[in-house]
């Protein structure tokens, strides 16, 4: 089935090849042959969290990702649509779910809400340096400026800003204190995909949210986000 599919695939991939190829007879000799793509992004999604360690633990409220910043563009082809990008960007995510943070001492504990808590909602939040690397395909030319493309890649992000906050209904005992059990250093794979101003975006997390974090049932809390929403594209 497997196989099948990726004949299919690659079939749709080199049929929409050749009718860029057929267009690009009709491009002016004047059109610029060292045009670039898809330079500067922006992008909204919603973070899912996976392997979460029993079913008690839920997500609550709306866990969203925003990112922005600058790819370069580096086509290494003739006709300029199939090459790579490497960049540097943005990225801010809040996961919300009923998982309680606690600092003791020096310690941060987590666990289970109970009724005298009065949650409201809990969150890790996170601010981060990112830096993608996509491998690009689109069927571009130096005067269409609506096309088709599949890029695909890794992300790896620097986290500056790692915070738990918990949000009780009395909001007297908020609490918001920096986190270091979130993983400084965080990766995954990236695929985005789409036509003209509306691109698919999708990221799944290599590595855990937390590093060597249990929850006071004594199970390890190995939860990785993964990353569902939209892309734009512009110059």
């Amino acid at each position: 089935m497997w196989n099948r599919t990726l004949v299919a695939f690659l079939i749709c991939i080199l049929s929409i090849d050749n009718l860029q190829s057929q267009d690009s007879t009709n491009v002016p000799k004047d059109a610029d042959s060292k045009y670039l793509e898809d330079q500067f992004y922006a992008g909204l999604a919603y973070n899912v969290l996976l392997d979460k360690p029993n079913d008690d633990v839920i997500q609550r409220n709306l866990s969203y990702g925003l990112q922005l910043g600058f790819i370069k563009d580096i086509p290494i082809n003739t006709k300029r649509n199939f090459g790579f990008g490497l960049g540097v960007g943005y990225g801010t995510n809040s996961y919300y779910s009923n998982i309680i943070a606690e600092t003791a001492s020096s310690d941060i504990n987590y666990r289970l809400p109970i009724e005298s808590d009065s949650l409201n909602r809990t969150k890790f939040e996170t601010h981060a340096i990112e830096f993608p690397f996509e491998l690009r395909w689109r069927t571009s030319n130096a005067t269409d400026y609506k096309f088709w493309r599949i890029y695909g890649g890794i992300k790896a992000a620097y986290l500056f800003s790692r915070k738990s906050k918990f949000i009780a209904e009395n909001t007297e005992n908020n609490l918001s204190f920096r986190n270091d059990d979130i993983s400084q250093w965080q990766y995954g794979l990236t695929l985005n995909f789409g036509y003209n101003t509306w691109n698919v975006h999708l990221y799944y997390s290599l590595n855990t949210l937390l590093e060597d974090a249990t929850i006071s049932s004594g199970e390890q809390i190995n939860i990785r986000p993964l990353r569902v929403g939209v892309i734009f594209y512009i110059l």
